[in-house]
């Protein structure tokens, strides 16, 4: 039988403890402030344990999990009230992006809720804290990775709207310019009719190429010599027509090379971002990360729903094509060093510098 100590409250005043309020009502804002134990069963649980209510003369209350475990009762396998607040809702996230990637059509918000035993409200949240993306967007960028994929494997554009769960052609054709940036039959050919503008400037930090499709802006490119930057931008868009920028399109790179400058103060272009499902997570997660701040790839992993993931999450960052705008600069590794930068580590350790 699990011993009650000191650190737990009396089981006999339980149910006048302040507490026992927010066990009855499953508080999940009361997670992280106390566990309670159940001499009966020889377990403990978050307030919020969605278990059958234990009566009163049977718990007890500890500070901690660990001051549970050393009194003698096991962790809940229900609410696993050992693990960190945040761990059992980046679960039901990374379960609700495998269900959004193997169905054949987009879930409804309240399938999706109702499957993390959730309100739609608090799903939505939750989903959007862990991943940087709504559930809506997330299916979207899902869609866009399908079509690209289907398309670049020889599919006809009708078989590629079906196989990404499109019900019709109309609604495949109404989404299909912003998925890809342009026509379907155009993105299949390799972009042949793409004009990309763009331009080269100068900073303090070196050459930066500025490139935008008609959505916006689509390449940021740092580097030392200006025609690498222009063969990587024609390697990344190898039949689309590259347009040097005119006057109006230099106040563009200016604005661009403002930001390399006060990386701090942010850039209010639009942005045409373009990359898979988990790479636009990961991109998103960057976004939210606050100037002056650093995350570790693990962090960023974990934020995304996706804990075990942080090599791939290291990829996304090295794929990202918008220097500064999406911030991969501000990922270190745990131990705080600075690691790999696709545009050198001493760029970086400026970059961090400036928005210290």
């Amino acid at each position: 039988m699990p011993a009650t100590g000191h650190l737990a409250t009396a089981a006999t005043s339980a149910g006048t403890d302040p507490r026992w309020a927010s066990v009855v009502a499953r508080d999940k804002a009361a997670d992280g402030d106390f566990v309670y134990a159940v001499r009966t069963t020889g377990v403990y649980c978050r307030p919020s344990c969605a278990s059958r209510q234990a009566k009163p003369e049977n718990v007890a209350f500890y500070a901690t999990p660990a001051d549970a475990g050393a009194a003698g009762y096991r962790p809940c396998r229900r609410c696993r009230p050992d693990e960190p607040a945040g761990a059992e809702q980046a679960r039901k996230v990374a379960q609700a992006c495998r269900t959004i990637e193997a169905a054949e059509t987009p879930p409804d918000l309240a399938a999706l809720a109702a499957a993390a035993g959730l309100s739609p409200f608090h799903f939505h949240r939750v989903f959007k804290a862990h991943t940087g993306l709504t559930p809506k967007a997330y299916a979207r960028a899902h869609q866009t990775r399908r079509v690209q994929d289907s398309l670049a494997a020889g599919a006809s554009v009708t078989e590629a709207l079906y196989d990404a769960g499109f019900n019709s052609s109309g609604r495949f054709y109404e989404a299909s310019n912003a998925m890809l940036g342009m026509t379907p039959t155009t993105y299949q050919k390799g972009g042949p009719q793409m004009v990309l503008r763009f331009a080269v400037g100068e900073s303090t930090l070196g050459s930066v190429l500025v490139a935008s499709s008609e959505l916006g802006v689509c390449a940021i490119l740092l580097g030392d010599d200006p025609d690498a930057l222009v063969r990587d931008l024609q390697d990344r868009f190898p039949r689309a027509t590259l347009v040097g920028g005119d006057a109006d399109y230099e106040q563009t790179v200016a604005r661009v090379v403002a930001l390399v400058e006060a990386p701090d103060l942010g850039l209010d272009l639009p942005l045409d971002i373009r990359g898979t499902a988990f790479q636009q997570r990961v991109w998103q997660a960057l976004r939210a990360v606050p100037a002056g701040t650093t995350v570790s790839y693990r962090d960023l992993a974990e934020r995304i729903g996706a804990p075990q993931s942080f090599r791939a999450v290291a990829g996304a960052c090295g794929a990202n094509p918008l220097a500064v705008a999406i911030p991969c600069h501000r990922v270190v590794r745990t131990d705080g060093d600075l690691s790999g930068y696709r545009w050198g580590v001493e760029r970086k350790r400026t970059l961090l510098g400036r928005e210290a």
